[in-house]
């Protein structure tokens, strides 16, 4: 008998550790994305995915969000979801001002017709709406830009403050 209470206490314990936690991605947080490409069976480049929080190749399902290029002459963030998918809310003379605008966004209200194709230009200090093509939202704020010719291509790279609000509103509830 004491052997089974132990067999059993053995097998609940490895039940516990091997459970399967059921992480919840998050919602806000700070990214770096940029256009190198990459080489596999065809070029592909990392953007960003905002409902999983992280960067993902054009290459996987989902595909991210957005992705960042340049034109040679200014930088962009494209999404390929065949929606116009971006709104400017703001631009500001420093980084103080775009993060004291960023944190007080809480909500948004956004006619049809301002939605933009491309979020450009690109520059530091800007507060950007994003809408995916499942109607989710994030707003980001530009915290700085890398714009630069790397062997012979034009280099683009962006890091940015997120907030990504899953419940498919343009209410956003802070951190």
């Amino acid at each position: 008998m004491r052997n089974n209470l132990f067999l059993i206490l053995i097998l609940i314990l490895f039940m516990l550790v091997s459970c399967k936690k059921n992480d919840i991605p998050e919602t806000s947080g700070i990214s770096t994305i940029d256009n190198t490409r990459t080489l596999g069976q065809t070029y592909y480049v990392y953007g960003f995915l905002f409902s999983e929080a992280k960067k993902v190749s054009t290459l996987e399902n989902p595909p991210p969000d957005i992705t960042i290029d340049s034109d040679g002459t200014n930088l962009l963030l494209q999404a390929d979801n065949l929606n116009y998918s971006f709104y400017k809310a703001g631009e500001y003379n420093d980084a103080a001002s775009a993060e004291v605008a960023f944190d007080n966004l809480k909500s948004a209200t956004i006619q049809q017709s301002e939605w933009e194709g491309l979020a450009s230009p690109i520059k530091e200090n800007q507060v950007w709406i994003y809408r995916s093509g499942t109607i989710h939202y994030a707003k980001f704020r530009i915290i700085s830009v890398i714009a630069e010719i790397r062997s012979g291509n034009p280099y683009a790279e962006c890091t940015f403050e997120w907030e990504y609000q899953p419940d498919g509103t343009l209410t956003f509830p802070g951190k």
